[in-house]
């Protein structure tokens, strides 16, 4: 049996997902959390298999920190990313921190079902738009955005200024500056809007 803990801030959203896993004669929901401090408490009161993980979470941790939070417990659960996003930043940011597995929640139960087993048994389950993603990032051209000017795109998004994304990324202003600088040409872009509507347009990042 795998036992599974389900992390989602939307009751409804895990209700259906709850039924859904629960039809299954293999699979058990033995927890349900909202945010980083009842996730890390369901599970430690649980001990499951396999966590599912939305990205979109109710408190200041999105699903990315509280998968790194999650994979750094002594005997962590493997975790399966289970969103409506799969943007470059997004999918890096999940795997970077640990995830085995990215499904969108558009997937068919079948395909779930198939992920919640393959992250149990340790394989990695990506969906296939976000496989897609991995491949060309692995194989991309010179003039393609590294991860950590993915992530200052990302930080641009939501609306911080040269001063805030340094003390965020723990570097200088004059290292922010030079990041924006490739960044925009990169792009094809002369400023920060310009920036932005072009990695939204790229499904480099999503919309806020």
């Amino acid at each position: 049996m795998v036992r599974i803990v389900l992390v989602d801030d939307h009751p409804v959203v895990r209700a259906g997902v709850r039924a859904l896993l629960e039809g299954q004669p293999d699979l058990t929901v033995v927890g349900e959390a909202v945010d980083l401090p009842s996730a890390l408490a369901t599970i430690g009161a649980t001990h499951p298999d396999v966590v599912l993980m939305d990205l979109n979470l109710a408190g200041r941790e999105g699903g990315a920190e509280v998968t790194r939070q999650v994979r750094a417990l002594p005997e962590p659960p493997a975790v399966l990313v289970l969103t409506t996003y799969d943007t470059e930043a997004d999918v890096l940011a999940s795997i970077d921190a640990g995830a085995g597995g990215y499904l969108l929640k558009d997937a068919p139960p079948e395909d779930l079902f198939r992920a919640v087993r393959g992250i149990a048994a340790g394989e990695t389950v990506l969906a296939p738009s976000v496989a897609a993603t991995l491949v060309r990032r692995s194989t991309r051209p010179a003039d393609a955005l590294t991860e950590r000017e993915v992530e200052v795109l990302r930080l641009l998004a939501a609306g911080l200024a040269n001063k805030q994304l340094a003390r965020e990324l723990l570097v200088s202003e004059a290292t922010v500056k030079s990041h924006l600088a490739h960044i925009y040409t990169k792009l094809g872009v002369d400023s920060r809007a310009g920036a932005v509507a072009k990695a939204i347009e790229q499904r480099i990042i999503r919309a806020s």
